[in-house]
């Protein structure tokens, strides 16, 4: 079990953790070996490209697999074993201690119900709170994520919202009980630049308030730059980097890293530098090469590489990554 600096539990650890989904053309394995803790008040980012794993790190987490999909190792939430949990005890934590914003907002709304009932039935069954209450309690916090006319709209269906209100009202609903772990997958995707803003400082203020624990899935390095304080590089199912946001901007040291880095603009570097990207695709999950996943894909592979599939190991205080060369 990872405990903080004050010797309490982390609010999430996870160990050994392994998703893997049965296929028509056989198994595939989302996510292989991640291990990672979030301590209370601390913001931890997971980039990748698309099919990385992120996200499904997190519905492991949740219980929210696909029917095919099945999780093992170890998730523990505050100390206590929640992997596997019944339905029934998952939900006394789900929503009110533990709260996940998705990243497509007509996954987690109810088109057949309103945004009110949605909202209210929350703090209801998770705070106990009169219908009275709630109402104002979530319409203040519609406000909050910036829709507009809130007490107008509150009544309304999803599909009366347009796709980036859906998603705010959504971050609302994740943000509603003020939860001790927020995972946020994508939370500002469908937004426009300057309500992005908003949203995300919305949540950081929560998160100082509250010392809330967060996660944040994305694949903007500009937005982990800005609200975390440590990050996972993921690829191919497995965490490939691990460090805490400066030196990982300043010095990354996986060739992955380095090329999601440098596809990145910045403001800091002169304007007319073009920016590269990474050439090829990422690697099929059902047929990974031997070896390093990322080496088909990489400019600076070693005999090595083709051979043996690099572990996760320290390189330095709090820095981890998977790559057989020893320093970029």
């Amino acid at each position: 079990m990872t405990a903080g600096a004050n010797g309490q539990a982390a609010v999430l650890d996870v160990a050994n953790l392994e998703t893997t989904f049965t296929t028509p053309e056989g198994e595939v394995k989302a996510v292989s070996g991640v291990n990672f803790a979030v301590q209370a008040g601390e913001a931890v980012g997971i980039v990748g490209e698309s099919g990385s794993g992120k996200s499904q790190i997190f519905m492991s987490i949740m219980g929210l697999l696909a029917s095919n999909g099945r999780a093992q190792g170890s998730v523990k939430f505050h100390g206590q074993e929640i992997l596997g949990l019944p339905v029934a005890e998952l939900n006394k934590i789900r929503g009110a201690r533990m709260s996940m914003i998705f990243q497509d907002p007509m996954t987690s709304l109810n088109p057949y119900l309103t945004v009110s009932r949605q909202l209210t039935e929350v703090l209801v069954t998770h705070k106990g709170m009169s219908e009275t209450e709630a109402r104002r309690t979530a319409i203040d916090m519609l406000d909050r994520v910036q829709i507009p006319e809130a007490a107008q709209r509150f009544d309304m269906y999803p599909h009366e919202f347009s796709g980036g209100m859906r998603q705010r009202v959504m971050i609302a609903m994740a943000l509603l009980c003020q939860p001790e772990l927020l995972i946020a997958d994508e939370p500002t995707t469908a937004l426009d630049v300057t309500v992005q803003a908003q949203i995300l400082e919305l949540i950081s203020e929560l998160r100082r308030q509250s010392n809330m624990a967060l996660t944040l899935i994305t694949h903007d390095m500009g937005v982990i730059a800005g609200l975390c304080d440590r990050v996972l590089v993921m690829y191919a199912g497995r965490v490939v980097e691990a460090a805490p946001v400066g030196p990982l901007f300043k010095d990354p040291q996986h060739p992955y890293t380095a090329g999601l880095l440098r596809s990145m603009p910045r403001l800091d570097e002169v304007m007319h530098e073009r920016l590269t990207t990474i050439a090829g695709q990422p690697p099929n999950l059902q047929r990974l090469p031997a070896g390093c996943a990322f080496r088909n894909r990489c400019d600076r592979q070693i005999e090595v590489c083709a051979r043996e599939l690099p572990a996760l190991r320290p390189i330095a205080p709090e820095r981890s990554k998977a790559c057989h060369l020893p320093a970029l």
